[in-house]
């Protein structure tokens, strides 16, 4: 990791963020696919002496160019520099996409932006990468531009996933279908949503069991249901395992969306006032029971199911740990249900 991390709010004035090595894009939830690009730019850039660094928008393009299909998104512009840092980025740059800045013509963008604002002397996209005023430049205008402007174009191809191809699209809707396994490894991580504890109804503590309730600012979340989760006191830095539900609680006759956790652990301290919730694995779909204490059976049975598959992930980390040794995976990458 990068301690001499650097984030630009806006485009930088004078020479301080060059000569680099830079890639560009929205970069939604960080995925795999995301992270192959960063590593080839921190390559290049090692390779040729220049500070390895990314471009990313804020807000994403599509709300000012198209509210109506502007996608959900899965990540803040804060956690998406932590990831870059953390894929060994020196420095990110947060353009505000403003209607000023979306009439740049590919042209203007490629020499002004690129080429005199950020000293970009290599610039890497994805094949399927569009830039300038109404989409107008492509990566073969863009490479026949770095000629004329002092930048080599490199274009990394997209990456599959047993069979399938990593975007942020697809992860979104994989989370929205509940399918938060498969999602978590196109992410190299789990998905999570965090937000401040809310008090509940206090039907879990008298009648099931006694739940953590989330109010999270999250744009996506997975569809309702009960899913196996980790639960970490963001102001302790603790996690523990957990059950969660996402929904409206029909036996209660709720309707209002939400998100409850049951720890199967407690956490030490004091009451955990921000939370975050790492969704692992989907155990069942939402229900309406008869009354009260039918759903606490059912919640009972869920809970023996995710402890069951704490320990077989367990079980699966110490099998990983003995056969890689120090490379042993982390412990994010559990084994699906």
């Amino acid at each position: 990791m990068n301690s001499g991390f650097r984030v630009f709010h806006g485009l930088p004035d004078g020479g301080e963020f060059g000569p680099c090595a830079i890639t560009i894009g929205n970069f939604d939830g960080v995925h795999i696919g995301h992270r192959e690009i960063f590593r080839n730019v921190v390559a290049l850039a090692a390779e040729r002496g220049l500070k390895p660094s990314a471009m990313t928008f804020d807000p994403h393009p599509a709300r000012l160019l198209s509210p109506e299909h502007a996608p959900r998104l899965l990540s803040r512009p804060e956690e998406r520099c932590r990831f870059m840092r953390e894929a060994g980025l020196a420095q990110v740059v947060i353009v505000p996409f403003t209607h000023e800045f979306s009439l740049l013509a590919a042209e203007e963008f490629a020499r002004r932006i690129l080429a005199e604002g950020l000293d970009a002397r290599a610039v890497l996209v994805g094949e399927n990468f569009r830039f300038g005023r109404g989409k107008g430049g492509d990566c073969a205008r863009l490479a026949e531009m770095g000629e004329r402007f002092g930048f080599s174009t490199t274009i990394v191809p997209p990456l599959r996933f047993r069979g399938r191809l990593v975007s942020s699209s697809v992860i979104r809707r994989l989370v929205m279908d509940g399918e938060v396994a498969l999602a978590g490894r196109m992410l190299n991580r789990c998905y999570a949503v965090d937000g401040d504890v809310v008090p509940g109804r206090g039907v879990g503590s008298k009648q099931t069991v006694p739940t953590l309730n989330l109010r999270t600012a999250a744009e996506v979340l997975p569809s309702r249901g009960v899913y196996v989760t980790r639960t970490a006191n963001l102001d302790a830095g603790e996690r523990a395992p957990s059950v969660t539900n996402v929904g409206i609680r029909p036996t209660f006759d709720s309707g209002a969306l939400s998100v409850e956790t049951f720890l199967l652990r407690g956490l030490h301290g004091e009451a955990p006032r921000r939370i975050r919730v790492e969704f692992l694995y989907r155990l069942r779909e939402e229900k309406e029971y008869a009354d009260a204490s039918e759903l606490k059976a059912q919640i009972l049975r869920d809970i023996r199911r995710a402890e069951d598959y704490f320990q077989r992930a367990d079980r699966w980390m110490k099998g990983a740990a003995h056969a890689l040794g120090p490379k042993a995976a982390p412990g994010d990458r559990l084994p699906a249900g």
